[in-house]
Formats: C-alpha cells, structure tokens, sequence
C-alpha cells in the first residue's frame, strides 16, 4: 500500500469509530505501531485533528470531513453480496430499505465498477423466511427501537403454549432461524424466544426504560459469565 493510501486509511478508521487505538490501526493495516505513531504525527503537522496519544488511542475532532469516498470494485461486489444474502433473512420492509439504499450506491459507482458489481455471481435464495415469520421480524425489530412491551402467545419445544409479557432487547439470526432475547415479565428473568413458535404477537402501548440488571449489556454479560 502506498503510504498516501495508508495516510487515507487512517483518516477513515479513526473517523468511523470512538476511539481508536495504533494497535488496532497497526492490523488493519499491516504495519508495525511504530510506523502508525509516525503517520498520525505526520497528519496532524498537514492540519488533520487527530486527538489523542500513543498508548491511549485516537479520535478524530469536530468540523473535519472528508470528500465523498468512492468504492473500489471489490468493496462494491461485496456490498452486493451482503445485501443480496440479507435481502433474504431479513423483514420485508428492512429488504426494500436495503435495495433502495444499495441502488444508491451504484447510481455513483464509474461503469466499470457498476457493471462488475451487478453481475457478481453470488446470490441467496429469495423467501427462505415464510410471511408470518418475516412479519414477526418486523414487529419485533421495530418494538425494539420503540421500546415498547409486547404480549404474545408461544409454543416451547414440546408444543406447551403460554403467554409472555415482555420487553423486547434484540433480534438474533442464527443460520437457519431467527430468535428475539427479552426480559420475560412471567419468568422474571431473560428469556431467548424462536420467531417461528410465536403463535400471536401484539406491541402494548406501554413502553418501558432501561433497568439495572434488565437490559441487553446484562443479558449478554451474564451469558459471558455462564459460558
């Protein structure tokens, strides 16, 4: 990699998260901490607000931009790639947000690379997920971000059916089905559901806020700590 592509690259890394530490830019990268500390100091003389400091990490300050990037011919076959195979296994609403966002980006790909990306040969198969299913996905995705309770009817994995009130914390797919983990107001504790065995679902008008020991960051904390 030229250095002036790696100087780039680095604007782009530090720009797309919080903190970025040289390590982390070292292996994106393929170069040694050493020549990272060097290229940051180099772009901050050229007027580039990176903050922060060797060991600690770095972030890029306020009012700084870039101009529109531009994709290479490899990073727009796999953007086809992940949204044709997402298109699949995700809601109906989701699918026609992701075709539209990835007609976006190739009205302003150069030809050369519009053509090659489109006639990418890798697809997924169209409707692996069934209707009811794809709804329930929706609903639930869309409960997550409101945050509102939902009542269902569900069906374990012997048949026993019961209904849950719960609080919805997130949407999981697992190769072959999708599951939703809540906070299970019947069983006081989390509890993992599968997409296809809710029988009836309803979004309450209640909606509930963030509780110790009741949110996403504890569930999947207490799963770190039960494996």
């Amino acid at each position: 990699m030229r250095r002036a592509d790696r100087l780039f690259q680095i604007v782009q890394l530090i720009r797309g998260r919080r903190l970025t530490t040289a390590a982390f830019l070292a292996r994106r990268l393929e170069v040694s901490e050493r020549t990272v500390y060097r290229d940051v100091a180099d772009l901050q003389l050229q007027g580039v607000p990176i903050e922060g400091e060797a060991g600690v990490g770095y972030r890029l300050g306020s009012g700084f931009d870039l101009p529109p990037l531009m994709f290479t011919q490899d990073e727009a076959a796999a953007l086809v790639a992940s949204a044709r195979l997402a298109q699949s296994w995700v809601d109906a609403a989701m699918a026609r947000d992701i075709e539209a966002a990835l007609g976006k980006i190739l009205s302003v790909l150069p030809p050369a690379a519009r053509v090659s990306a489109e006639s990418l040969a890798l697809y997924a198969p169209a409707y692996v997920l069934d209707a009811g299913t794809r709804d329930r996905l929706q609903t639930l995705r869309e409960a997550v971000q409101s945050r509102h309770k939902l009542r269902m009817d569900y069906r374990d994995v012997a048949g026993a059916p019961s209904q849950r009130t719960v609080r919805p914390l997130g949407c999981f797919y697992w190769g072959k089905v999708w599951t939703f983990s809540a906070w299970c107001e019947l069983r006081d504790d989390f509890r993992g559901f599968r997409l296809d065995r809710i029988d009836t679902i309803e979004v309450l008008p209640e909606r509930f806020r963030d509780e110790p020991g009741k949110t996403l960051a504890d569930m999947l904390r207490q799963l770190k700590a039960d494996a």
